[in-house]
């Protein structure tokens, strides 16, 4: 079941099973970032919180985040994820968006950051004038997928390091998974994490689980985890 809640007169955040996405509106026009796991009415849902002309963005394309894709015909993302895309049966065009790009929206501009590692072509997302970090499942307090074909935990560990470039630019970061919001303290301890288990330091937190079928290993520390192989 759903839930629609509203953050302030201009943004929306949809809960969907788990997983949420969002709904960010400038003057001009409006932004849904992502379209949830069991969403296909995701752009109805937006239509009906707002009059203006409806783009979506989305942060990467795992199918818990592409639900109601297929009703835009065309949408942003880093062109990294096409493979991905076609993998979950994602239809549509991909408007490619890399690194530096900014959608304005009208009095209200979103700003792309690469944050390849969860995926080839995860992006954060800055809305610059509210201090925002749509962080997509690169920086959340649950449990964070490092298992299966093209996650690098590598890669995920440089691009958090990456964001430090940013850092003046937002305070609250909105995931897409776990608490919301969390804050930016959380950054440096999941770098931590992470290099911990590269290093082969994190064995007293692993235990193996079982993920749709995987036999996997969850690192669980106090303030997120990681899944992996």
């Amino acid at each position: 079941m759903k839930e629609i809640i509203k953050i302030n007169e201009d943004t929306w955040r949809i809960e969907d099973e788990g997983v949420r996405f969002y709904l960010f509106c400038g003057s001009e026009k409006a932004a849904l970032i992502d379209t949830g796991m069991n969403s296909p009415d995701a752009k109805q849902i937006a239509e009906g919180l707002t009059n203006l002309p409806l783009i979506l963005i989305n942060t990467h394309a795992d199918p818990d985040h592409i639900s109601g894709n297929s009703a835009f015909g065309e949408f942003y993302m880093n062109p990294n994820e096409e493979e991905n895309l076609h993998a979950h049966n994602g239809q549509g065009k991909i408007l490619p968006i890399h690194e530096g790009d900014v959608i304005d929206l009208g009095d209200r501009e979103l700003l792309i950051i690469d944050l390849p590692g969860h995926t080839p072509g995860s992006v954060g997302i800055i809305d610059k004038k509210n201090h925002i970090l749509i962080s997509g499942d690169s920086i959340q307090d649950g449990k964070i997928f490092m298992f299966g074909p093209a996650r690098n935990l590598n890669q995920y560990i440089e691009s958090l390091k990456h964001l430090s470039k940013y850092e003046d630019l937002f305070d609250e970061i909105y995931p897409m998974h776990g608490t919301f919001p969390v804050h930016k303290d959380l950054i440096p301890k999941l770098i931590q994490g992470a290099q911990s288990i590269v290093d082969g330091k994190a064995q007293e937190y692993a235990k193996p689980v079982n993920v749709f079928g995987n036999e996997v290993t969850l690192y669980k520390f106090d303030y997120a985890g990681f899944l992996c192989q």
